[in-house]
């Protein structure tokens, strides 16, 4: 099975930045998805940001692209979220989640996820 365990969250001003990584234990296949969501109270789980394990290809919600970067490092079992140009409706519990399948990755029908971690936004 695949752990995944999120860390970095923490409070910051508009336009500042933070660095969320996912430590992620357990057997990883190249055909393996990690992506990253996010929930504020109240609302649905949102997709963030995905990549591909092997290969690097990523893909972003249009409401991050261009402020948050995500990347891994498949030698540490590493997924890591830079968010840069912060702002408060980015204000969410932040979750790491994997998957294999090459479908729906925008949707949070994955297959293994992380605890949370807070990431909130002030004005």
């Amino acid at each position: 099975q695949v752990q995944l365990v999120e860390s970095g969250g923490g409070l910051v001003q508009a336009g500042g930045s933070l660095r969320l990584s996912c430590a992620a234990s357990g057997p990883t296949f190249s055909t393996y998805f990690l992506g990253w969501f996010r929930q504020a109270p109240g609302k649905e789980r949102e997709f963030v940001a995905v990549v591909c394990w092997s290969g690097d290809g990523t893909y972003y919600a249009d409401s991050v692209k261009g402020r948050f970067t995500i990347s891994r490092d498949t030698a540490k079992n590493i997924v890591d979220l830079q968010m840069n140009s912060l702002k408060p409706e980015d204000t969410a519990v932040y979750y790491c989640a994997a998957k294999r399948a090459f479908k729906s990755l925008d949707s949070p029908a994955y297959d293994y996820w992380g605890q949370g971690t807070q990431v909130t936004v002030s004005s």
